[in-house]
Order: C-alpha cells, then sequence, then structure tokens
C-alpha cells in the first residue's frame, strides 16, 4: 500500500520532471504553460494515487518480471491520469492543438518514468 508521503514525494518528483521535459525536450518558456506542466504532472499521479490510496487494494503494485522496465498498473495509471489531465488542461490554454498535444504527452511521459523508476 503506498502512503501518502510517497504519493506527495511522487507528485512532485513528477512535476518537476515533466517540467524539465518542456523546458528540454519542447523548448517551452511560457511561464502559464509551464505552469499547466507543472499542475497536472502534480495532480495526475496525486489523483490516480489517492483513488489507489482510498480503495486499499495492492494488486495494482506489483512490478513486470523486466529488470529494465519494471511497469506495473499503478504507474501506467499516473501515466494515464496525467496524460487526460494535462491534456484537458494544454487544450484550454494552447492556440494550437499539435502543441497541447505535444506539451500533454510529454508531461503524461515524465510521471510514468518517475513512477516506475523513482518511486
Amino acid at each position: 500500500m503506498i502512503d501518502w508521503g510517497t504519493i506527495l514525494y511522487g507528485a512532485a518528483l513528477s512535476a518537476v520532471a515533466a517540467v524539465l521535459a518542456a523546458a528540454i525536450v519542447a523548448r517551452e518558456r511560457t511561464p502559464l504553460v509551464l505552469v499547466v506542466v507543472v499542475l497536472s504532472a502534480f495532480a495526475g499521479p496525486l489523483a490516480w494515487n489517492a483513488v489507489l490510496h482510498s480503495a486499499g487494494n495492492s494488486d495494482f503494485f506489483h512490478d513486470a518480471p523486466v529488470a529494465v522496465f519494471p511497469v506495473s498498473w499503478q504507474d501506467t495509471g499516473s501515466g494515464v491520469w496525467t496524460v487526460a489531465l494535462a491534456s484537458g488542461a494544454q487544450g484550454a490554454t494552447q492556440s494550437r492543438a499539435r502543441r497541447a498535444l505535444l506539451l500533454a504527452v510529454l508531461t503524461g511521459i515524465a510521471a510514468f518514468l518517475v513512477d516506475i523508476y523513482l518511486y
């Protein structure tokens, strides 16, 4: 079972990783866009892991037996929820759909990878 400290730590790491990905990969510099990235990357894993915490089920936390990519359903959920939140948020703040999609996907990938490898 995941505790609240770990949930908040993971969400914060996801936010840092996502804003770095947006700044480095997408070369994003607009403050509003970066704030949306940070908030989406924090809120997605936080919301998903809060659901898992409330449900009290540990079945989602079993990693795949692949050493280089030990993904679990819990990790996948963090990425999916983050892409969903980031898509809506970027869609509401961006004038170009392609740019919104790029930033949403980068945000989700960052949250997904942080979840797999850092907590």
